[in-house]
């Protein structure tokens, strides 16, 4: 296993384990996060499920695919995260409810891209090409079988 692909299935395992702690722990956050029980609950539904479907599917998936895929979230995650600070920091109480609404919809756009790439996944290239109508068949050097029949000498008496 490359270490991408640990990285990959780590960053999946990560988000279940999270889910399964806003999901255990939903009646304690919501006063931290100053948003109700049951939203922090279904977020840690959808991080269960995003991360999941993300550790399945990422060997499925390109690598190159998954990466981007993970860095978007991971930086869409990064920027919700300044918001809500932002906005904690200068007395607002929406700051909760946008860290927990990024957790609830940003690993079900992650699970959907992931299933639906991965139905567009096609089997990699191979060195066959396949003849074209102007392409001339392949010189091989090789002679067609010789024949018994030789060719008839030249008639030349004069009819």
């Amino acid at each position: 296993m490359s270490r991408m692909l640990a990285g990959a299935i780590g960053d999946g395992a990560f988000k279940v384990v999270l889910g399964a702690a806003f999901a255990v722990g939903s009646a304690w956050l919501d006063d931290l996060f100053g948003v109700e029980a049951w939203l922090i609950l279904i977020a840690g539904a959808a991080l269960l499920i995003g991360g999941g479907i993300e550790v399945v599917y990422v060997r499925r998936r390109p690598m190159a695919t998954c990466l981007r895929l993970m860095i978007a979230y991971d930086i869409g995650w990064a920027v919700a995260s300044a918001v809500a600070l932002v906005v904690a920091w200068q007395g607002g109480t929406a700051g909760g409810e946008i860290g927990v609404a990024y957790l609830l919809v940003a690993p079900l756009a992650l699970a959907a891209l992931l299933v639906g790439a991965a139905a567009d996944v096609r089997p990699p290239a191979t060195d066959v090409r396949l003849p074209t109508a102007d392409a001339q068949p392949p010189t091989t050097g090789l002679q067609p079988p010789a024949t018994d029949v030789r060719p008839s000498a030249r008639d030349t008496s004069a009819a």
